[in-house]
């Protein structure tokens, strides 16, 4: 299968060196230095399920050079989804698909506007990395992905992801139900994006802090009010499944924001409180702890136009 990693940051690097590995044909877009370290030494993964690298991978800065695909990895920040979107009309295999692995809900929509309604597949990362040098990933936590058919059918274009992923040891399941498992992830996004970065502690910092505790568990209560509203069928239990896990599993690790945070890079914050914060006032749904973080974070974007 012939692969296109649409956006080879940290989370694109992993899934596109396991593919590879496993003997995929994969194509890595990226700018900037990590596409010249990917094109000089490879990709070197340093992971909790083995340490690899691939000394040479095919790297480029435009996804039409290779066309066309059997599938697309689209792991571009939110806010370059538009863009980026555009420059991949046309690099699609007839009857493939754009599987969007994006934070938030509000890509798919997006994405199908501009590629068609059913050149769009739907999925979340559900891994914790870290992209500490250019084209060398540092894997943390889980690693795999779960996704489906917006429509919810399982054919025979995801039965082949799905091998594809099972071969690669990063596949997840393949649901019926990703609008449910979309919004399942984004109203824990929504919580631990905002607060580690706002206050630059990992997540067992977060969980030890009675206070803090306590506000993160109300500020999970606003997400799933909205995403029940919203039409996602989210189990009862689920908030505290979700924090149990974090606090046990993952207490050293840092949300996606608060690296990019530290790197002086634009935050993701829209596509995750502001489409929480959207869909709340849609529904006359007061959100008051998530809008008060979502006016915060906005102010530590180092990309934010201040106006005095």
């Amino acid at each position: 299968m012939k692969i296109l990693v649409m956006g080879a940051g940290t989370i694109g690097a992993y899934y596109g060196a396991r593919l590879q590995q496993a003997g995929e044909e994969v194509v890595f877009c990226g700018r900037g230095e990590n596409l010249r370290a990917m094109r000089e030494r490879g990709i070197e993964i340093k992971s909790i399920k083995g340490d690899f690298s691939l000394p040479t991978v095919v790297a480029t800065d435009d996804p039409a050079r290779f066309a066309p695909y059997d599938l697309i990895l689209f792991c571009v920040k939110s806010y370059h989804t538009e863009e980026t979107a555009r420059q991949i009309a046309g690099c699609l295999k007839p009857g493939a698909a754009v599987l969007t692995i994006q934070n938030g809900v509000e890509n798919e929509g997006l994405l199908q506007s501009i590629l068609g309604r059913d050149a769009v597949m739907s999925g979340n990362a559900r891994i914790f990395a870290d992209l500490p040098e250019p084209a060398r990933v540092v894997h943390t936590g889980t690693g795999f992905i779960e996704f489906g058919e917006l429509d919810g059918r399982i054919t025979e274009r995801a039965r082949n992801y799905a091998n594809a992923f099972e071969r690669a040891g990063i596949l997840g399941e393949l649901v019926t139900n990703i609008f449910d498992r979309r919004w399942d992830k984004l109203i824990g996004n929504n919580v631990y994006n905002a607060v580690t970065t706002l206050t630059g502690r990992n997540y067992g910092a977060l969980h030890d802090d009675p206070d803090m505790f306590r506000l993160m568990r109300r500020m999970f209560e606003e997400g799933l009010r909205v995403a029940r509203a919203e039409g996602a069928k989210i189990a009862d239990g689920r908030i505290e499944q979700v924090m149990d896990f974090t606090a046990k599993n993952l207490r050293d690790s840092n949300s996606s924001t608060l690296q990019d945070l530290r790197r002086g890079r634009r935050l993701e914050y829209d596509a995750i409180n502001g489409a929480v914060v959207r869909a709340a006032r849609r529904h006359g749904i007061p959100v008051p702890i998530t809008e008060a973080l979502y006016a915060l974070i906005k102010l530590r974007d180092p990309a934010a136009s201040i106006v005095p």
